[in-house]
């Protein structure tokens, strides 16, 4: 079940739904709305290929940079990995998705490649998996609002504790 604004705020008074910083005005009907942080990973050039395994590493073949208030070019078909702003926290019995907003997909920026699933018992920034998938290149800025956290009701209780868990930087 999708919560809505009314249960999410509930959700928040009872401890149940925390976000680290919590602005109203970024609560929609059924959705939060999360702003890009200020970190960035991009992609380092590669001339031999990386394997795809279990255990595969994105920080061999990525750098960590900072963005400042003239953004970050992502050309057309590129992929970067950035952080929100925000921390979300949910209790066990609690998960959500993590979706792009349409004025963006609009435009050919998609904000999570394939892993949109959040587990319930998460407490951690977002990485976002972004790509430009328009023929024109784009600027990000940080603290857009570039994305929304759907939060859903799970049948029993569970919480996400893998290598992921404690994220604060893409």
């Amino acid at each position: 079940m999708i919560l809505t604004k009314d249960i999410i705020l509930e959700e928040i008074k009872k401890g149940g739904i925390k976000i680290e910083p919590f602005d109203e005005k970024n609560l929609g009907p059924a959705s939060y709305d999360l702003k890009m942080g200020a970190s960035l990973r991009v992609f380092n050039p590669q001339k031999n290929p990386h394997p795809v395994k279990d255990d595969s590493d994105f920080t061999d073949i990525t750098k960590l940079i900072e963005l400042n208030e003239n953004g970050h070019t992502i050309m057309p078909g590129e992929s970067v990995l950035g952080v929100t702003i925000e921390k979300i926290s949910l209790a066990p019995h609690i998960a959500g998705w993590l979706e792009g907003r349409s004025r963006f997909a609009r435009i050919g920026l998609m904000v999570h490649i394939s892993s949109p699933f959040m587990h319930p018992g998460i407490s951690n920034r977002q990485v976002l998996e972004i790509a430009n998938l328009s023929p024109t290149p784009l600027i990000i800025y940080p603290n857009t609002k570039i994305c929304q956290f759907i939060f859903q009701y799970c049948q029993g209780q569970a919480s996400y504790s893998g290598c992921f868990s404690d994220q604060t930087k893409p």
